[in-house]
């Protein structure tokens, strides 16, 4: 017992990228919140049960949520403008109000995922959600439509964070990367939904249509099971226990791996509060460079969100259009491209491994980026405007396509499983 217990306190200081633990492209898609599990094969993390599909579903909604908000704002940019006589300038505060919000969002998530649960943190920030979606649908002067927006971004920001690490928790282990990857192809689902329908709807009924899935994560939240891990990291044994069957199944033998949670949760308890001071501490990382986890997590996702993602997602038909192409085809290829592109970055993922396809991701992003940019310089210098339109419009879709291959995803997969359990709230909010 003794033995055991040091393994699992040097599994808890040491990141899934550590040297000496199986990394998780080599495990099946470890989400790093199984650190002390044996890979035996048992019954209980064989299979997806009902209950396992269902409680994805319900979480999966969430990222729904954050796709649709995304892709709201470049099908509703004509008809809002028109409506309420708003110039460029103050539309552009109103699409990048979501990102603020986000930001807000994000930085309190990992504390508030860890103080209200995982169930209580999705319909929390669904309320966030629908209050925002509420206030769009409703308003009539700049102001409202930005504090909308502002809320929205508020309640993805939480989303962002909790919905993968709620799948990641009550999956099987041998399931965690393929149904942690269902969280991006929902993103994408909802973004590409939104460039669709917009092309048909007024910005007014666009809005209201964002909270049905609102809506049905806060409802549905109240038929899935709390994760057994969160309910033993707060003392709560037996309702752990109820979690774990409950999503295993009736007959399933769950015993073991309820008893290594258990053990691991012990073992983590015994360790200090996490500092944001901690991450940096070579103790906690131990690679040869100081504090490459804490690069790595937040270099990944500078990388996902300053890569050109938002403004192409958020004024698509815009740059179609300067480009000389149809805004509409434009989306709709748009559209045509991501959701393909996303299932198959999902089926991937563990069977060629994070790097790789990251590596693949970022290349097709930077190639679609000069592309497009290539071409609005040639349309400046006037030469060869014939083929100009139709570079940009590859260039777009091209980064779009990569970027749902890999740089979508990747990120937060790979945020869930380099950092140990007793850091994963402080480390997921940055």
């Amino acid at each position: 017992m003794e033995k055991r217990t040091r393994e699992l306190e040097g599994q808890t200081s040491t990141p899934l990228l550590g040297i000496q633990v199986k990394s998780a492209a080599q495990d099946g898609g470890n989400s790093g919140v199984s650190g002390g599990e044996r890979d035996d094969g048992s019954s209980s993390s064989s299979s997806a049960t009902a209950v396992v599909i269902l409680a994805t579903l319900v979480a999966v909604c969430g990222s729904y949520v954050f796709g649709s908000a995304v892709g709201y704002s470049s099908p509703a940019e004509s008809g809002i403008i028109a409506d309420l006589g708003l110039t460029l300038p103050e539309y552009s505060v109103f699409g990048s109000t979501l990102t603020i919000g986000a930001m807000a969002g994000a930085i309190v998530s990992g504390r508030v995922a860890d103080l209200l649960g995982r169930r209580g943190t999705m319909g929390f920030s669904e309320v966030f959600c629908l209050a925002g979606w509420l206030a769009i649908t409703f308003s009539k002067v700049a102001w409202l439509l930005d504090i909308g927006r502002f809320s929205i971004g508020c309640g993805i920001g939480l989303l962002s964070y909790v919905v993968p690490v709620y799948i990641a928790e009550i999956t099987p282990k041998k399931l965690r990367g393929g149904f942690t990857a269902a969280h991006q192809l929902m993103i994408c689902c909802g973004v590409s939904l939104m460039y669709l329908i917009g092309t048909l709807l007024q910005w007014r009924i666009l809005a209201l249509i964002g909270t049905i899935p609102c809506l049905i994560q806060l409802l549905g939240i109240f038929f899935i099971p709390e994760s057994p891990r969160w309910l033993a990291k707060n003392g709560r044994w037996q309702d752990s226990e109820c979690a774990l069957k409950h999503l295993r199944g009736q007959n399933a033998i769950i015993y073991e791996e309820a008893a290594e949670i258990r053990e691991y949760t012990e073992t983590v308890q015994r360790l200090s509060e996490a500092r944001f001071v901690d991450l940096f501490q070579r103790e906690i990382c131990s690679f040869t460079h100081f504090h490459i986890c804490f690069k790595v997590g937040v270099g990944l996702m500078v990388l996902q969100q300053f890569g050109g993602v938002n403004g192409i997602a958020f004024y698509a038909s815009s740059i179609f259009e300067s480009a000389g192409f149809s805004g509409r085809v434009g989306t709709i290829a748009m559209v045509i491209v991501q959701v393909p592109m996303t299932a198959l970055g999902t089926i991937l993922m563990d069977r060629s491994g994070r790097r790789p396809l990251l590596m693949v991701s970022a290349a097709g992003t930077c190639l679609g980026c000069f592309l497009a940019g290539l071409s609005f310089l040639m349309q400046d210098f006037g030469t060869w405007t014939k083929i100009t339109p139709f570079m940009a419009s590859v260039g777009v879709l091209v980064y779009t396509g990569s970027f749902s291959l890999g740089m979508g995803g990747i990120p937060w997969v790979i945020m869930s499983e380099i950092f140990p359990i007793n850091m994963k709230g402080l480390a997921g909010a940055w």
